[in-house]
């Protein structure tokens, strides 16, 4: 069906934003097609420029964890903006968040607010390497942790060989400082520490990769790192700009009782506004300027709408802890009847699921590593994407992302999803599912402008 005000406004931005968006993820490169054009979102719900009405499983790619203009956050958001967007000037906002962050993470002793989750990911690599006076990191294929010349290395024809540039800009000075292992492999990780003894400085991962769709770690895997971590005097970062706030109250760090040296954040930490943090252990982040020689800055870290935002969210969250349990809940009743759906048109698929944020695959599982992400049927994605979109379902343009529940996607918006799957299956492939053998129809059962 098409979206004649969306495909106006996308002709009209590739005339002066590259490739008509602001950041590719949103381009429907990976699905075809033209990028819906939103203007308001409540709750579960978005709505595009063509009057839309779409249930939301991107959430703003993680941070809309209790829905779309949650009362709470916009309240405070007009609160403070009253008083101006922004000083140049510390506040109380910055203390309040800093101490929350630093009560609500296990091991946060000291954290200091950026922009952008790109932008915390690249000052701890930073502080890392100005910690242990070493040049050298390893990261994993799959794993993102922004745009930073440090983590656009790919790797190299062998497990030992030192990373490559993946994208032009980025120097070959910067990749060979830059080591590049594979997800849930341990002993991958280990060889290459040996073979760069004395040299690595941090180890940066995903506790629970979310940019190859959603892979968690498998048994021992970030217990074997942070072993090893402390047998190479290296340090362990846990990238949990997706992860943080979202699969525990404690983040990943909770979840899973491993204590990482340095940690990044964003998404959840701003409730939708542009922000970031990098934090850790006392002893390392005193290496920060002003305190210490690593130089670190931002005109508008810590900036009072963002701190505000990320207040009222993380309070919550904070004070609430059975919000978790609810999203737990919801994000498995999700994955069992999305699940049967698919076996029911028999449709082999892997699927992961931590906290709320999940993953479909159309593949053979178990998908642990990029390796096993690369065997998806991305054709098949692409149909299953757009026909799901026809329903007023909107999933991550992408084979390769993760799924986000909010607590506002309740029982009903949840059924209603598996039922618009089970009728995009049926039209993909004739055979009935559960609902379409109790209905007797592929329509859309919930009317709409589409």
């Amino acid at each position: 069906m098409p979206y004649p005000k969306s495909q106006s406004l996308f002709d009209r931005a590739q005339k002066s934003i590259p490739g008509g968006v602001n950041s590719p993820a949103r381009a429907f490169k990976a699905v075809g097609g033209t990028p819906l054009f939103i203007t308001k979102a409540a709750g579960p719900f978005m709505y595009d420029e063509d009057g839309n009405e779409l249930i939301d499983y991107i959430g703003s790619w993680g941070p809309m964890i209790m829905g779309h203009a949650w009362e709470p956050v916009i309240e405070a958001v007009q609160n403070t903006v009253a008083g101006s967007t922004s000083f140049g000037a510390p506040t109380e906002l910055e203390i309040r968040m800093a101490e929350l962050l630093c009560e609500m993470v296990p091991g946060l002793n000291k954290v200091r607010m950026t922009n952008s989750g790109t932008e915390a990911c690249m000052s701890v690599i930073r502080v890392a390497r100005g910690y242990t006076g070493r040049n050298k990191i390893i990261k994993f294929e799959g794993c993102y942790h922004g745009h930073g010349d440090s983590f656009l290395i790919k790797a190299g024809s062998g497990a030992l060989t030192l990373g490559h540039p993946s994208s032009p800009g980025v120097t070959a000075g910067t990749a060979k400082d830059t080591l590049t292992a594979d997800y849930n492999d341990l002993d991958n990780v280990a060889r290459l520490l040996e073979e760069n003894k004395g040299e690595v400085a941090a180890i940066i991962l995903e506790p629970v990769a979310g940019n190859m769709g959603c892979v968690p770690p498998r048994e021992g895997f970030l217990e074997g790192l942070r072993k090893l971590c402390n047998n190479h005097d290296a340090l362990l970062i846990f990238d949990e700009v997706m992860t943080g706030f979202r699969v525990a109250r404690g983040g990943a760090i909770e979840r899973f009782g491993v204590q990482p040296d340095l940690m990044a954040f964003g998404k959840v930490i701003g409730a939708g506004m542009p922000v970031g943090a990098f934090g850790g252990k006392q002893e390392v982040m005193n290496v920060v300027a002003p305190d210490g020689p690593v130089y670190q800055a931002g005109t508008l870290s810590g900036n009072p709408v963002a701190m505000s935002a990320g207040l009222a969210l993380l309070s919550a969250l904070n004070d609430k802890p059975v919000i978790y349990d609810d999203l737990e809940r919801q994000a498995d009743q999700l994955v069992t009847g999305l699940k049967n759906v698919f076996d029911a048109h028999k449709i082999t698929v892997a699927n992961n699921r931590v906290g709320s944020m999940l993953s479909f695959f159309f593949c053979e599982g178990p998908v642990t590593d990029f390796a096993a992400v690369s065997r998806t049927d991305t054709d098949f994605f692409r149909t299953f994407f757009h026909g799901m979109l026809e329903e007023g379902v909107y999933l991550p343009p992408s084979a390769y992302e993760a799924w986000f529940v909010s607590h506002k996607h309740d029982d009903s918006v949840i059924q209603e999803t598996i039922a618009a799957a089970d009728r995009v299956l049926l039209s993909m492939t004739g055979s009935e599912g559960p609902a379409n053998k109790n209905s007797g129809t592929a329509n859309n059962s919930r009317g709409s402008s589409r």
